[in-house]
């Protein structure tokens, strides 16, 4: 299964395990590496000196190439980048920014660099900073999100006819099936979240893996796109977020309904009424919580599948 992806990050199978906050510590990104695909540790849920912490645990865990997913919009960046460097990571996804900011300076230091988009035009913004491959992500995906509404299946034909460099799709991607969808559509790999935060490795609660199993079609919805686009299961929280909306609402009364740590009362603590439960649509067809390397085998026999009965059409 080698392809541009793979021999990008020199891995098995050209799979990315999302580095989603309060679900992608080290035990995730390690079990994912282990397993062949690329694992993520995610440091938007954590100060730097616990990065630093699981990006140390994770090379004890595995001897396979990891990276770090970094959103751009937190305060404490400098201080991530330098223990990036510091613990010699050698891939870098960046998102929720302007890659211009950290991709030469990343690339500098011998790191590989990725740049999550939500559009053909931040796809070519990001070639253009010099990043070496780029995310397509379609707004079924779980967490924040891009404004547009662009479809996965829509995207990444769209940016595939526009791009050089690799492209790995993402956003309502659990399957093998799913994953050959994307790559006959022009994309070298994939990128999957919402599936493996329903692994046993994954930090998220029990609680709210419990809550992605048992999700079905539509109970996931973008909203509070005034602030930053969020898909979220459509609790206790998210009903509040919609009525105060009949109210129509200024930005700060959505801020101060928001609060502080919702994503990790929800996600982390499991709190399913009143936290934050960011989770794609294609959690309605996640039925299971499973091993990672089972999840992995999954999809790579059915992607091999697939590919055989298209073979025969």
């Amino acid at each position: 299964m080698g392809n541009r992806i793979t021999e990008l990050f020199k891995i098995k199978y050209p799979i990315i395990q999302g580095g989603m906050i309060w679900n992608s510590g080290w035990r995730l990104a390690s079990a994912a590496s282990n397993a062949g695909a690329l694992g993520l540790i995610g440091a938007g849920s954590m100060y730097p000196k616990v990065l630093r912490e699981h990006i140390q645990k994770c090379k004890k865990a595995t001897n396979k190439p990891f990276g770090v997913n970094v959103p751009m919009l937190y305060p404490n960046i400098q201080e991530v980048m330098d223990i990036i460097i510091e613990e010699e990571v050698s891939i870098v996804f960046t998102s929720a920014g302007n890659p211009k900011t950290w991709t030469t300076w990343l690339k500098e230091r011998g790191v590989t660099v990725v740049h999550v988009v939500s559009s053909l035009k931040f796809a070519l913004k990001a070639q253009e900073a010099g990043v070496d491959a780029v995310v397509a992500e379609g707004f079924e995906a779980g967490g924040h999100n891009g404004r547009d509404e662009t479809t996965t299946l829509t995207l990444i034909p769209i940016v595939k006819e526009h791009i050089k460099i690799p492209l790995i799709a993402a956003g309502g991607i659990a399957t093998g099936k799913a994953m050959l969808a994307t790559m006959i559509l022009g994309a070298d790999g994939v990128q999957m979240g919402s599936r493996f935060v329903a692994s046993t490795e994954s930090s998220a609660h029990t609680a709210f893996k419990e809550v992605v199993v048992k999700a079905k079609e539509g109970d996931t919805q973008l909203t509070l796109k005034e602030l930053a686009p969020v898909r979220l299961v459509k609790n206790k929280f998210y009903n509040d977020i919609q009525e105060l909306y009949k109210t129509s609402p200024t930005i700060d009364e959505l801020k101060i309904l928001l609060g502080r740590a919702r994503a990790k009362k929800g996600m982390f603590e499991g709190d399913l009424e009143h936290g934050e439960l960011e989770i794609g649509q294609v959690s309605g067809l996640i039925h299971d919580i499973k091993p990672v390397a089972q999840i992995i085998e999954d999809v790579v026999v059915e992607f091999e599948k697939a590919k055989m009965d298209m073979s025969n059409l």
